[in-house]
């Protein structure tokens, strides 16, 4: 069944070849031209269905932004000249049928500047228009009040929802799924995907077709959906990266709702299938497509299992891997090696919806110095995840390892969590959240006042105990009329401060008196660069060597680096895990990078789109 898809695919696709032929333009300089050979250039015609869509826009997409650009327009052809489309990309609304007719005229070029602009390089494109676009079925025209994208691939004139999950493919990099064998392309299996299936009365990619509109409709943004039920599908609203993420999330879902219309079609009869009663997956898209923290890669073994450690003797420990959905939710954490879930970032996290970009600083680390990390680490697999349910405010805890004492660990991920986390809201904020294992019920209350977005005051209890009781006492002051003229292009100062105050059951060391969160506020940013804390776990762990509490070091990127993002200044490179240092003089430059730390844990990113591309089969 595959080779004869492949056949009717390579059949239309040579098909395409010989249509749409552009001759060429008469002169309009009064040069001579051969009259004889000259004839008006054919337009650049095709159909754009779900059923047959009259009132639809349709575009030839020239500049690749994926939204209707107009006149004038430069366009730049692949030898680097520069052409003028006074009109901008050709364009139309649909007829009877669906049918288009695209305008090519301005395509045609003086051979002696440029070749001819061949419509079949580029994809076309059309949106529905809520309100007015018509849908033709069997019992007449029917008005569509929800918009949607379409799209074909480069010299496919069938714009359809299957030719748009085509080309959706094409652009994420995988093959077609008529020469590879898939889930997806197993479910689909001889449907051709860049044909007209009204012609050839296919209901079954008819069916599919109708559901794959309905889920995209589902996730098209509302304010461009009005904007244009009272225009003419001119109007330019969403970025290239946006429509992209679309894309990519229909691309990621199609096999689920291919899979809804199956076990709707009794017995194979996909024409009388009611799609609009179809329990269609729901899947909000985040559409600025941010950057978000891929992994962190936990250096804390130490040489001979001794902590602190010169950076040479450092090893990785663990990695931990940060999983999303297509809204930028994080969805779990999950290691190879160990980890220590922090209440504080989850609270952050939760704070922000989900949304790690939102947080601004992403996941401030929160590992297990457990020398036994090291050794699950080298051996392949997942040993601990921490899985979040955001629509039941919960999370899990899982874990295979040894390295949290008085937890219980399960032989595999998917058994019983260690730990149980539920979290209740007030004014769209985190009131408490409770963590509850086998040996302790935690709870964590924050306290706002004087908060920033990146940290908050708390009380945290154990077993109804007030253990750690952190108190910001006021705003974050600014020193940056302290900075020495020396030190004001320093790649990190302290410029801003907010001094805090820690009680409660708590061993409190000597050393760890006045305490002050320390910031670099230059430039606009809010970039946290040391934080001093205490732990009684982390300190009492086999091979540290702690009485006076711990220190996070942050480093970023240099604004010229590749790492750096303007857009999102604030982004951890590097940090580490210091001995607590004391009470520092405020304006000073940031101290580099020490030679010796408990850890080093490295931040990669990617964009969402990157992420989501790397899900889709």
């Amino acid at each position: 069944m595959k080779s004869l898809l492949s056949f009717t695919v390579a059949l239309f696709t040579l098909a395409l070849a010989g249509c749409g032929e552009e001759s060429d333009k008469s002169p309009v300089d009064g040069r001579d031209f051969d009259a004889e050979d000259y004839s008006e250039p054919e337009p650049y015609t095709g159909r754009v269905i779900d059923g047959y869509l009259r009132n639809a826009r349709v575009w030839l997409d020239m500049d690749g932004d994926s939204q209707y650009t107009p006149g004038p327009m430069t366009f730049e052809n692949s030898a680097g000249t520069e052409i003028t489309l006074r009109d901008g990309e050709p364009t139309a609304l649909t007829g009877e049928g669906g049918v288009f007719s695209l305008d090519t005229a301005e395509l045609v070029q003086d051979p002696s500047i440029s070749p001819d602009i061949d419509p079949r390089d580029f994809p076309l494109f059309a949106v529905v228009l809520p309100g007015q676009t018509m849908e033709q079925t069997r019992i007449g025209e029917v008005v569509l009040e929800d918009a949607y994208l379409l799209s074909a691939p480069p010299g496919v004139r069938n714009v359809t929802p299957l030719s748009h999950l085509v080309r959706q493919r094409r652009l994420i990099g995988l093959q077609d799924l008529s020469v590879i064998s898939t889930d997806l392309s197993d479910a689909l299996g001889n449907v051709n995907l860049v044909s007209n299936y009204i012609r050839s009365g296919d209901h079954r990619a008819h069916a599919y077709a109708r559901a794959f509109a309905r889920f995209m409709a589902s996730q098209f943004p509302p304010e461009y959906a009005n904007l244009l039920r009272n225009g003419d599908g001119r109007e330019r609203y969403l970025s290239e990266e946006a429509v992209y993420l679309l894309g990519v999330s229909f691309a990621r879902n199609a096999l689920e709702v291919v899979q809804v219309v199956d076990a709707a079609a009794s017995q194979g009869n996909y024409e009388n299938i009611n799609i609009d009663e179809l329990e269609l997956p729901e899947v909000p898209v985040e559409l600025d497509d941010p950057v978000i923290l891929e992994r962190q890669t936990v250096l804390a073994r130490g040489e001979g299992s001794e902590l602190p450690a010169t950076m040479s003797n450092l090893s990785v420990s663990a990695e931990l891997e940060f999983d999303y959905s297509e809204d930028g939710r994080l969805t779990a954490v999950t290691a190879n090696g160990c980890m220590m879930p922090s209440m504080r970032e989850m609270a952050r996290l939760i704070n922000a919806r989900g949304k790690i970009a939102d947080t601004d600083v992403q996941w401030m680390p929160s590992i297990s110095l457990s020398q036994e990390s090291a050794s699950y680490h080298e051996a392949e697999g997942a040993d601990e995840r921490l899985t979040f349910n955001w629509q039941d405010r919960t999370a899990t805890f899982e874990t295979t390892t040894t390295c949290h004492p008085g937890l219980a660990s399960s032989s595999a991920l998917g058994g019983p969590p260690a730990i149980r986390y539920g979290w209740t809201m007030a004014d769209a904020r985190v009131d408490s959240l409770t963590a509850t294992s086998d040996s302790k019920t935690e709870v964590l209350r924050p306290d706002y006042q004087f908060a920033n977005d990146a940290f908050f005051g708390f009380t945290r209890s154990v077993d109804g105990v007030n253990e750690e009781i952190v108190a910001l006492t006021s705003s974050v002051q600014s020193c940056e009329g302290d900075i020495d003229p020396e030190d004001v292009d320093a790649a990190q100062v302290v410029s801003a401060q907010q001094p805090f105050t820690v009680t409660g059951s708590i061993t409190l060391p000597d050393e760890f008196t006045s305490p002050a969160l320390e910031f670099d506020t230059r430039n606009d940013r809010f970039r946290p660069l040391r934080f001093g804390f205490l732990d009684e776990e982390m300190s009492s762990t086999p091979g540290v060597s702690n009485t006076e509490g711990f220190d996070w070091a942050f480093y970023y990127p240099f604004d010229n680096s590749s790492e750096f993002v303007a857009d999102q200044p604030n982004l951890i490179n590097i940090a580490y895990l210091n001995r607590h240092g004391g009470s520092r003089a405020c304006g000073r430059e940031f101290e580099r990078a020490p030679s010796a730390a408990y850890a080093r844990v490295n931040y990669t990113y990617q964009r969402l789109s990157e992420y989501l591309s790397g899900l889709v089969e």
